[in-house]
């Protein structure tokens, strides 16, 4: 028991930098750990987004693997879940802010965004860092380059998403710049302000961990062993398209060369499949989901009561496979995402197996 206390002590004096992220559950970290077994070893996020749910995880001892579809998802879990040591030095910070000498071949951020989410000199300085993130030693520092200039630019755009285009307006805005001066910060600078928060995150836990960049229905099948799962697949009917929401930070990471990008936004398409993001394929998707799930004794599984397909419904479809038990939490404010909005309910499926393990 004392080196259990010790051991969380230890791993949980590292600290999860806070994202701005639809559908995020770093405020509800503490309510799902009430639910999470006894006796877990190893734990897969399927669907891990923002990674804060997976970094629980790891600061709890478990050997976890997480996995999102979306590049610069996967580069957080990377830089931050799979990352045992590597930080990012005074001498990699010089690599990244340095004139590339090969600047001329990257301007896609300049050419796609200036005059829609920034002024010329700043897509060039994100044009100038992408460029040198490959100079960087290693997979791990390069994670974390992305992880932490992805939430600089985050922090420096009203909500924190690319799916509108008012960020220059919001920035010439002084009541808006009174409340959030990172509107009008150099990007360079809130990297900087950022640095120590994501390298003090750096920890090891005694165990493997994995990130992965996969599609959850393709990477299922070739797991084993796994003793509990968490889903939090987009909330199909909400907030479901992080695509669009985030399609900035997926063309920077990607920095696409086979892509289009159409409307007023520059997304980028086509897109990939989800499967979870439209009522079409939803309900489809979850029965092979939880299929390739069947091996996995335990499922907790987040979702919204204004989701598609409707709570009994999705009940009716676990049930199938596990025995259910749902726990509700009311958001009493609103967090950004018509899923969470006041009034509206947090839903967590304790799924169990309907024989004694």
């Amino acid at each position: 028991m004392h080196k259990m206390l010790f051991e969380e002590y230890r791993t949980f004096a590292h600290k999860f930098p806070e994202p701005q992220y639809l559908g995020a559950k770093y405020a509800h970290l503490d309510w799902i750990r009430q639910f999470i077994p006894i006796d877990i070893r190893t734990v897969l996020d399927a669907f891990a987004g923002s990674q804060s749910v997976s970094f629980l995880f790891k600061q709890l001892g478990f050997s976890t693997i997480t996995n999102d579809f979306l590049n610069f998802n996967y580069q957080i879990g990377k830089a931050l879940i799979e990352n045992e040591s590597q930080v990012l030095d005074h001498h990699d910070i010089h690599i990244l802010f340095q004139d590339s000498p090969n600047k001329n071949n990257w301007t896609l951020m300049e050419h796609l965004f200036t005059n829609i989410f920034f002024e010329q000199d700043q897509a060039v300085f994100l044009d100038n860092f992408r460029a040198n993130i490959p100079l960087l030693q290693n997979d791990y520092k390069k994670a974390l380059a992305f992880t932490i200039i992805c939430r600089s630019v985050t922090r420096k755009i009203t909500m924190g998403h690319f799916a509108h285009t008012q960020a220059l307006n919001y920035a010439g805005n002084s009541e808006r710049i009174r409340r959030n001066r990172s509107l009008v910060r150099p990007i360079k600078d809130i990297f900087m302000e950022l640095l120590p928060l994501y390298n003090n995150a750096v920890f090891h836990n005694d165990r493997q961990n994995i990130s992965c960049h996969r599609n959850i229905l393709e990477l299922l099948p070739e797991l084993s062993n796994i003793d509990l799962v968490y889903f939090d697949p987009p909330y199909c009917n909400s907030h479901a398209d992080y695509q669009s929401f985030y399609h900035l930070l997926e063309t920077f990471t990607e920095y696409w060369k086979d892509k289009q990008f159409i409307n007023k936004i520059k997304r980028y398409e086509p897109q990939r499949f989800s499967g979870f993001d439209k009522k079409k394929d939803v309900a489809e998707s979850f029965e092979k989901l939880f299929e390739a799930s069947e091996n996995i004794p335990y499922w907790i599984i987040s979702y919204n009561d204004r989701s598609y397909p409707a709570i009994d419904v999705f009940e009716k479809l676990i049930t199938k496979y596990r025995k259910v038990r749902i726990e509700m939490k009311i958001y009493q404010n609103g967090r950004g995402g018509k899923g969470s909005v006041a009034g509206s309910r947090e839903i967590l499926f304790i799924c169990s197996p309907k024989k004694t393990v």
